[in-house]
């Protein structure tokens, strides 16, 4: 009998140590998978190929050459192709990046506040130009013109270089709307000017200004340098009306599917470019940045800010 109860208890403590195993297993088991998750939700992508859109402000047939050293020096030290894409317009650019085509963007900041919004698109880097991460727009008219208030542009010709541009369109239209009154950009553009022309670029914007074909050019601050090699009384022929508040100045975004270590090394990447005069030559003659610093989110809030005020009037 007590050989037979001492059976039982053996096999009872058996069948408990074998459930706490089950057990044990099943939890490390559970751990290991939500270890696995949390590891997935950490790590992002790293692309075979990492593609950096850009959307020329001035000429755009020489820029995907002129870019090309500074992706061939950004593959080099990521150890991946990096490929210099140019998009036709912001809108395109924050399409790409939206669609993950283009993980990081040369963005200015109206563009960046729509690929955030609609896509996640997140701001690692700002342009410094002249010592300052901030701006302002212009309006350019002929110094002939007889404009000498922004109340003169009633039932003029417009031009811009882009819809989604910061300085060429989304402050200029806010401040005009502001000031005038006017409840939508259609309005705006229909209504107040006789007539728009999306001119595709800062120096075309203001070149058609000069030739006679628009009343009035809103561009960055001051594109007419830019123009004086080719256009050498353009100090002359065109004044700034005035200028808008200050703008924050471009960014350098990317993708939300990026690896976070992946886009540290990114950033430490392009901020050793402050320390190499070719890189900076580079970004100089693309989009006249002199240095490169870090950014948030937080500093494009006036940007967000405007755009709330009439983002059901502007098209996108």
């Amino acid at each position: 009998m007590k050989k037979l109860y001492g059976l039982v208890l053996i096999l009872g403590l058996a069948l408990v140590l074998a459930a706490c195993g089950g057990s044990d297993e099943g939890n490390n088991a559970s751990d290991n998978t939500s270890d696995d998750s949390k590891s997935e939700e950490t790590e992002g992508m790293i692309p075979e190929t990492l593609v950096i859109g850009f959307v020329p402000s001035q000429d755009s047939d020489t820029i995907a050459d002129t870019v090309k050293p500074l992706a061939d020096r950004l593959g080099e030290e990521l150890g991946i192709p990096v490929e210099g894409k140019v998009m036709t317009d912001y809108n395109a650019l924050v399409e790409a990046m939206g669609a993950n085509q283009v993980q990081v963007g040369f963005i200015p900041a109206f563009g960046y506040v729509l690929a955030n919004e609609q896509y996640g698109v997140e701001v690692i880097l700002k342009s410094i130009r002249y010592g300052s991460g901030t701006y302002k727009a212009q309006y350019l008219v002929r110094a002939d013109s007889g404009i000498e208030e922004l109340a003169d542009l009633e039932g003029k010709v417009w031009a811009y270089g882009d819809q989604g541009s910061t300085s060429g369109y989304l402050f200029p239209a806010n401040q005009l709307m502001t000031e005038f009154d006017i409840a939508t950009a259609a309005e705006l553009e229909t209504g107040f000017f006789s007539e728009t022309i999306a001119s595709g670029g800062h120096d075309n914007s203001a070149i058609m200004v000069y030739e006679g074909d628009a009343d009035v050019a809103t561009t960055f601050d001051d594109v007419r340098t830019e123009l004086e090699e080719e256009y050498p009384d353009v100090m002359d022929k065109l004044k700034v009306l005035t200028y808008t508040e200050e703008i924050p100045n471009d960014t350098i975004s990317v993708t939300k599917e990026l690896d976070k270590e992946f886009v540290q090394k990114i950033k430490d990447i392009f901020l050793s470019f402050n320390e190499d005069e070719e890189m900076i030559e580079i970004m100089n003659e693309v989009y006249n940045w002199d240095a490169i610093d870090n950014a948030t989110d937080e500093e494009y809030k006036v940007v967000k800010d405007t755009y709330a005020k009439f983002k059901d009037s502007v098209g996108f």
